[in-house]
């Protein structure tokens, strides 16, 4: 009988969600908005079809561990080394900052040091989940302050564990003995569930999928799919880690290997399912009578998380060289309170010795909803705030932040620009490296790519293209072929359309990642663009036609005979 009432209670808040989010994107607002309100809604505290949050939470959960899993099937273990100092140490600067000026704010207004640690924990987690859909929602994930957000979020999931046990210390739960075991016990287990999934993934599963009965029933290798999935986040759990981190982990290890696109198939309608049940359990959390009824420390504790949160991030990735418009878009993306917060306040109020009050509890889940509740607005602003800021600061920007990687500043003569030296850039230089008469810039914002492009002998500048001083002193106007490579779709426009304005003469050559904003390409001033899905449809299409052809030859045909290459071949 409960089973049903669970079930009942799943499709309730299902149905919410799909009409909700149906109507926040008719208004053009993200659906996870959509889907926070519907939980809000149909949970205990306004139409209660819902009281028992616990029945769907622990479900919901996974969700998160899905999402993770997935995004990590994006990546490997170089693309994420890539990371590096923003994620190593901006994401520890930024946990330890925003913990500290938290618990600084919480001692002031009164609270005991015991509380304000707790507090200062509560506040410096973001919200992984959330900020990590918004920006695959919007093709940003790999654009510079998205790259910056993820590394901040997984150096966050990373310190779950020992804010945690801080928590648990402060609470009376633990001794510090203890604490000491709970923390190495969690580093053992850690690496042995590392060591685990690189055995799993290497040697067991791509035997079981060169099965032959696997080949024959496409149902084993979904089912797979969801068994490493779950199975990771739930060894995670076993290991006293986090769930979403552990499943992450298991992605990046299988990212790596050739059917990762698969499994991200396969697993895809599951995760929509449990995303969206976990975003409406966040929903179901806040109390909007206790909200009005105290609005105004709400609204004052929101409005100083967010910017509080947003500075500290500016500042630190300023201390690391990041641009100022790229630092602010990366603060705004990551200026919200995330959804583990909801249990470091659990642990804080139920511990032996409670450290905040239950109207301090009330308080600290009510800024956590709604600063949920202002991050699609915060995600989708991050890159034109960003562009807003730049402009202002462009007087300020001394040619030492965005000069060539060598003492000479002045810029060459080139005739050819390759904006981006990622692996296509790098494709784009290999290419022209024999041309001995076109002298070749290279324009990069990461500074080891750009190491790489000087290494090679080309002159190189290390700075935002988007930005048309940048253009400007790389001596954009001699040029007479612009090659943009820059996969984010948002910057690739930006530099096309600055680079019409300031080189007229020149023709720009563009790479697109989507096939729908081609037009968006086209208008910003894109002479000739390189679409990646129409591409890889028309290599599909003339092997596929050179395959039929080769089958119909005749016996005498040689095999190697490709005088009939049809016109598709590129």
């Amino acid at each position: 009988m409960v089973s049903w009432e669970i079930l009942f209670e799943v499709l309730i808040i299902l149905g919410a969600a799909l009409i909700l989010g149906t109507l926040a994107e008719q208004l053009r607002q993200s659906a996870i908005l959509g889907y926070l309100i519907a939980g809000t809604l149909v949970g205990p505290n306004v139409l209660g079809f819902v009281d028992q949050i616990d029945h769907v939470r622990a479900i919901a959960e996974l969700g998160v561990a899905l999402l993770l899993f997935t995004i990590g099937l994006e990546f490997s273990f170089r693309r994420l080394m890539l990371l590096g100092r923003v994620a190593l140490l901006g994401g520890t600067l930024q946990v330890v900052t925003t913990l500290a000026i938290g618990a600084g704010i919480a001692a002031v207004s009164g609270l005991s040091w015991q509380a304000s640690l707790a507090v200062g924990a509560i506040v410096a987690l973001s919200s992984t989940a959330c900020v990590l859909r918004l920006l695959t929602e919007r093709a940003a994930i790999d654009s510079v302050y998205g790259r910056n957000a993820l590394g901040i979020l997984l150096l966050q999931d990373v310190a779950v564990i020992p804010m945690m046990i801080l928590v648990v210390i402060l609470a009376g739960g633990s001794t510090l003995s203890e604490a000491v075991w709970m923390l190495s016990r969690t580093v053992l287990l850690g690496g042995l569930l590392v060591a685990g999934f690189l055995i799993l993934f290497n040697l067991i599963v791509p035997h079981l999928l060169s099965l032959q009965q696997w080949s024959r029933n496409r149902e084993f290798p979904v089912l797979l799919a969801i068994v490493l999935a779950l199975g990771s986040a739930y060894a995670a759990h076993a290991a006293s880690l986090s769930p979403a981190m552990g499943a992450f982990v298991a992605g990046v290890l299988l990212g790596g290997t050739p059917f990762a696109a698969q499994v991200r198939s396969d697993v895809g309608s599951l995760r929509t399912v449990l995303v969206t049940l976990f975003f409406a359990t966040i929903g179901m959390l806040s109390n909007p009578a206790w909200i009005l009824n105290h609005w105004v420390a709400v609204v004052v504790a929101v409005l100083v998380i967010v910017i509080v949160k947003a500075a500290a991030v500016w500042a630190i990735l300023r201390r690391l060289g990041v641009s100022h418009g790229m630092a602010v878009a990366t603060g705004l993306a990551v200026a919200q309170v995330g959804e583990f917060s909801f249990v470091l306040a659990e642990i804080a109020r139920t511990g032996t010795h409670p450290l905040i009050s239950i109207d301090t509890f009330h308080l600290a889940v009510s800024s956590m909803i709604l600063t949920l509740f202002l991050t699609p607005f915060l995600v989708t602003s991050a890159p034109h705030v960003a562009r807003l800021v730049e402009r202002w600061c462009r007087p300020r920007l001394s040619r030492r932040e965005q000069g060539p990687c060598d003492p000479d500043p002045g810029p060459l003569p080139s005739s050819c620009f390759i904006i981006g030296f990622g692996p296509a850039g790098q494709e784009v230089a290999t290419a022209l490296a024999h041309l001995q008469t076109t002298a070749i810039t290279v324009i990069e914002l990461n500074r080891r790519t750009a190491a790489a492009a000087q290494q090679l002998g080309l002159h190189t500048l290390i700075g935002d293209a988007t930005h048309q001083d940048v253009l400007q002193h790389a001596g954009i106007a001699r040029a007479s072929v612009i090659t943009v490579t820059v996969p984010d779709p948002a910057a690739a426009r930006a530099i096309a359309h600055a680079c019409r304005h300031l080189a007229p003469e020149a023709v720009v050559i563009a790479r697109l990642r989507y096939h729908r904003r081609r037009l968006e390409l086209e208008l910003a001033g894109a002479h000739e663009i390189v679409d990646e899905e129409e591409f890889v449809g028309r290599r599909l299409a003339a092997m596929t036609l050179r395959r039929i052809r080769t089958d119909h030859r005749s016996p005498d045909s040689h095999p190697d005979d490709h005088s009939d290459r049809d016109d598709f071949s590129l």
